[in-house]
């Protein structure tokens, strides 16, 4: 094996994992997300399982970084999210924050991404939001894409690929079929293979 295919293996990966409309829409025209279903089939615990750092756009760590959910929540929601903040967060954001359950970066994108990478450890999920996603697409820092599709067209919303400089050639290296109808598929970019 080669020294650096050896590198890419020990190299955390960024994990883009994300709901999808079947016409290929993140959210509503209106920022809604109320038709993503969440099957207890998804084994999301085991998606958790598999990261140890999360990475935000400032907006979705405003709405969502320390969300807790009401106290009558199921305590299945309420493991779900203590599993979500005991990872470690980056918050990509042209405003310089001090926040004690984040570090904020703002500037050196590239440089910094390949450091975080470079730490060991289990996965980043590239939780978002679509501003981000749309800059890690176009810089080519995703390596692996796990999109669940569900069963709904919206006809209009935020589409997931947006502006692309460049054809964006995936590999399909798993399909995941859950009750809802939701299809989960999962690829990496060609240049993986």
């Amino acid at each position: 094996m080669y020294k650096h295919e050896t590198l890419r293996k020990a190299l955390k990966k960024v994990v883009l994992d994300l709901a999808v409309t079947l016409d290929g829409f993140i959210e509503g025209p209106n920022r809604e997300i109320d038709w993503c279903i969440i099957d207890d089939d998804m084994d999301f615990d085991g998606f958790l399982a598999s990261i140890d750092t999360i990475f935000y756009g400032r907006v979705s760590y405003d709405s969502w970084g320390n969300f807790q959910p009401e106290p009558d929540a199921s305590p299945t929601e309420h493991l779900l999210w203590k599993g979500v903040h005991a990872k470690k967060k980056y918050v990509f954001s042209s405003q310089h924050r001090h926040d004690d359950q984040a570090t904020f970066i703002s500037s050196d994108l590239a440089h910094q991404v390949a450091e975080i990478k470079k730490q060991g450890g289990k996965d980043i999920w590239l939780y978002g939001g679509a501003s981000l996603i749309k800059t890690f697409i176009q810089s080519g820092f995703i390596d692996r894409y796990r999109l669940s599709v569900h069963p709904t067209a919206l006809g209009s919303g935020k589409p997931l690929f947006e502006d692309l400089k460049s054809r964006l050639e995936l590999k399909l290296i798993k399909t995941n079929v859950f009750k809802s109808g939701v299809v989960q598929l999962i690829y990496e970019p060609e240049k993986y293979n």
